[in-house]
């Protein structure tokens, strides 16, 4: 492989060709090293924010939502995307207990993720959330979510077994699992 220092690549314009209610698609023009122009697809995307969290049993607790883009439900850790200059870790608590009815007493960063480093620049910061307390779900208009507490076991069999393919949660519960279970 070549040196990454010498390998210049120059973005010369970004043009907006879509926005979206969470993402802005653009065109990308680049001079690659050997000096040649390249168009390249980029979607920015604000970041976002999940929690891992633990019931005091051991369980995790996921959230069963509707997903348009696989027309069809998934099975994930609790996320969402960030208001405007909202930390992520309020965001990640704040979704807990949104999407979940769950108040976290402590939370802390796990894991950071990059979601499609290909052609976008999302960002997730995924924190552990313990000591919760139950409280009330407040979903958005748009939201359908049922909870679903389970073992890391059952999980992780479900990652293996193609049940979860949620890149965030695949990372999340193996993140955790290697961490705090091992």
């Amino acid at each position: 492989m070549k040196n990454e220092k010498n390998m210049k690549i120059t973005r010369i314009s970004r043009e907006l060709q879509c926005e979206g209610a969470i993402t802005k698609y653009y065109k990308d023009t680049v001079v690659l090293p050997d000096g040649k122009t390249e168009i390249y697809d980029f979607v920015g995307h604000n970041g976002a924010a999940a929690a891992v969290g633990v019931l005091p049993d051991g369980r995790l607790i996921m959230v069963r939502q509707y997903r348009n883009a696989l027309d069809r439900f998934t099975l994930e850790i609790p996320a969402g995307g960030l208001n405007l200059g909202e930390p992520t870790i309020d965001a990640a608590a704040r979704e807990l207990e949104e999407e979940t009815g769950y108040r976290c007493g402590r939370i802390g960063k796990l894991i950071t993720i990059r979601t499609t480093v290909a052609f976008c620049n999302e960002k997730i910061d995924i924190y552990l959330a313990t000591e919760l307390t139950k409280t009330a779900q407040h979903l958005d208009e748009d939201e359908f979510v049922n909870i679903e507490p389970h073992t890391v076991e059952e999980l992780e069999a479900m990652i293996y077994d193609g049940t979860i393919e949620d890149g965030k949660t695949v990372a999340a519960i193996l993140a955790y699992k290697n961490k705090y279970l091992q």
